[in-house]
């Protein structure tokens, strides 16, 4: 398989001429179309069930902490089988089958959903998203080394950007369409519309979810087109990583349950010095988790490299800077969205409501939508001109799309049209890339460093601005974080990826973290966090380049004419 080198060969990532399987690569997008759909989704279930279980903030932020552990403990789990039984799962299933069973498993937890709503059980429906998004683990563990060996290797990282792209587009749809399916509207509801709901479109709405599944299982299983991308070779058994991951699954445990054990405490009418304290309490241990992370990752590396045997995969440092690089990525992407409606509601920023907020927050996830756009440009057999055209055109034309849906949606843009600048300065930035994951990944790092720091240090529409880009600078890193963190792994790769998929779990730790510190020292200088990430995203660029050169893999030596 593609990206499937053998751990001591000598290999340069350039062109080999192999054709992409566009047949199977039209039918795997489905599935990533399918992630950004209900994970935007969320976005609407939150106000939900807050207002119709009547939870305070906090218990409300269950429902992505949920979603996300689940890809945590979906890919340790996968990664535990591989450990005990000596064979990856994924690869003995094969990426097709995996992907089949993946979306067959979310079809359980919509069905979970759709138990929980009748029960009117808020538990319920978080256990319901926990199981959709474990199918979701697996197919993403399958799917993205799936992309990558769907053609030339040399332009992996293309496949997977149109796959971010389409996930993209389930990301800005998905809010909408699932306004309308549950209020017939999607203009601003009230709480009091929310509460008065009516329990029978969310079964309605969950019930078509997971007849969507079930169709998407069908035309994979079903499909000639895709192959098997079964992987027969045995997996060396890795108990010391599978020990070091479980005692610091058992950690973070320890380290969440005060967090979520402070929720019963009613806070509504406690002093300020009260709230406080408990802020300063909460994010104590937050602080304690991301700790737990970034130490035993690289703890476990040192160790690796002294004595390999029994660590597997994560004996190759690019995947371990990598799998923090994911965890950061993942946390800085949700942490800047998440945040933006609260910094919004400050003078210095407009004083807006979170109706009136919208708009912004649309246009930022619609960002990374503009970037997967551009970067799947590369991903099509086309000349080279005709690849820069593109490169500036579809850009351009993504933003016009976001501007038209929203304005259809019957949202005030006008006070965003000026941004097709930032998204002007992105084009500049894929031009200089190159489509080399390595360069990329430095450049768009580096302009999220300093849209983020230019956002802490000016306000209102400059600021606005700054902040939003940070969802174009987002846009094509999982792609190049991915493709170098996976290089070089040989019969490790699946393994590999699983560890990749679990640190997604950055966007259960990373955002609260943020919150807390804005508790303290206010929404808007609390942006300082995404700056410390894309700070490390900018570092990783760097340091993995001169990691995989020593191994032989350069993949800024890609062919240009690769695809031509």
């Amino acid at each position: 398989m593609a990206m499937a080198q053998s751990n001591t060969s000598s290999t340069t990532q350039q062109s080999t001429g192999i054709p992409t399987n566009y047949g199977a690569l039209s039918t795997l997008v489905t599935v990533f179309f399918f992630w950004g759909f209900i994970a935007a989704g969320n976005s609407v279930f939150i106000p939900f069930c807050k207002h119709y279980f009547h939870l305070d903030q906090f218990q409300s932020q269950l429902i992505d902490f949920a979603f996300y552990t689940a890809y945590y403990i979906g890919a340790l789990a996968l990664f535990a089988y591989g450990s005990f039984g000596g064979k990856d799962l994924v690869g003995k299933w094969g990426y097709k089958k995996s992907i089949v069973y993946g979306l067959l498993f979310s079809a359980l937890g919509a069905a979970a959903m759709i138990i929980a709503v009748n029960a009117n059980t808020f538990a319920g429906m978080l256990a319901g998203l926990f199981i959709v998004a474990l199918g979701f683990s697996l197919q993403q563990t399958a799917a993205q080394p799936f992309a990558i060996s769907l053609g030339d290797p040399a332009t992996g990282t293309s496949r997977v950007n149109l796959g971010g792209g389409i996930n993209s587009f389930g990301t800005t749809i998905g809010p909408i369409v699932v306004a309308l399916a549950l209020f017939g509207t999607t203009a601003a509801v009230t709480d009091e519309q929310i509460a008065a709901l009516s329990l029978g479109k969310v079964i309605t709405l969950y019930t078509c979810v997971g007849s969507l599944f079930i169709g998407a299982a069908a035309l994979f299983y079903f499909s000639k087109k895709v192959p098997a991308g079964i992987m027969v070779e045995k997996v060396e058994k890795a108990n010391k990583a599978l020990y070091t991951l479980l005692i610091m699954t058992g950690l973070l445990i320890i380290m969440f349950a005060p967090v979520f054990n402070s929720y019963k405490t009613d806070l509504t009418n406690a002093p300020e010095s009260e709230v406080h304290a408990m802020n300063i309490y909460r994010m104590k241990w937050l602080l304690g988790a991301l700790a737990i992370v970034v130490i035993g990752l690289l703890g476990s590396n040192i160790s690796a490299r002294r004595k390999p045997e029994g660590w597997g995969a994560m004996k190759y440092p690019q995947l371990v800077l990598g799998m923090l690089a994911i965890f950061v990525y993942v946390g800085v992407e949700v942490a800047i969205g998440s945040n933006l409606s609260e910094l919004m509601k400050q003078q210095d920023f407009g004083g807006l409501q979170s109706s009136e907020a919208a708009p912004y927050i649309s246009m930022y996830w619609g960002s990374l939508m503009i970037g997967r756009w551009a970067g799947a440009v590369n991903a099509f057999n086309l000349s080279k001109n005709t690849k820069v055209l593109l490169q500036v055109i579809v850009p351009l034309v993504a933003f016009g799309i976001i501007i038209g849906v929203n304005s259809i949606a019957k949202y005030d843009m006008s006070k965003l049209y000026y941004y097709v600048i930032c998204v002007l300065v992105q084009i500049v930035a894929f031009y200089i890339s190159n489509n080399k994951p390595a360069r990329t990944l430095m450049i768009f790092g580096f302009l999220g460093v300093l849209a983020m720091v230019i956002g802490t240090q000016t306000t209102g529409t400059v600021a606005i601005y700054a902040f939003l880009s940070g969802g174009l600078f987002c846009s094509i890193m999982w792609p190049s974080i991915f493709s170098l963190s996976i290089a070089g792994l040989g019969k490790y790769t699946t393994e590999g990826s699983a560890f990749l998929i679990m640190m997604i779990l950055g966007g259960g730790i990373i955002p609260p973290i943020q919150g807390k510190i804005a508790d303290v020292i206010g929404i808007h200088q609390s942006y300082w966090i995404p700056v410390i990430c894309f700070a490390y995203l900018t570092f990783f660029a760097i340091a993995v380049k001169g990691i995989l050169k020593k191994q032989g893999i350069d993949y800024d030596v890609a062919d240009d004419s690769a695809g031509h």
